[in-house]
């Protein structure tokens, strides 16, 4: 299992493939049987390295809300 670095390098290389203006959460970057094999504090350690990165980097991606379940959304800006 890679370490949560190299699952953060894969999730921001993964936003390459997205639309503008398309929402997402960090979950849908990855495959389902590969989210599901990451251990929870992994997960939750990801999301939070993942929301960093959009705060500080000139990424395309905003924060939006968060959901009912409390997982960010994000969204690929327009150009």
């Amino acid at each position: 299992m890679p370490d949560v670095n190299e699952l953060l390098n894969n999730a921001i290389k993964e936003t390459e493939n997205l639309n503008q203006g398309e929402v997402f959460l960090v979950r849908d970057l990855f495959k389902g049987y590969e989210w599901n094999r990451i251990s929870r504090s992994e997960r939750l350690l990801l999301g939070t390295l993942f929301l960093n990165y959009v705060n500080t980097s000139k990424a395309s991606i905003q924060a939006i809300e968060k959901t009912s379940s409390g997982q960010q959304r994000y969204r690929v800006k327009m150009e």
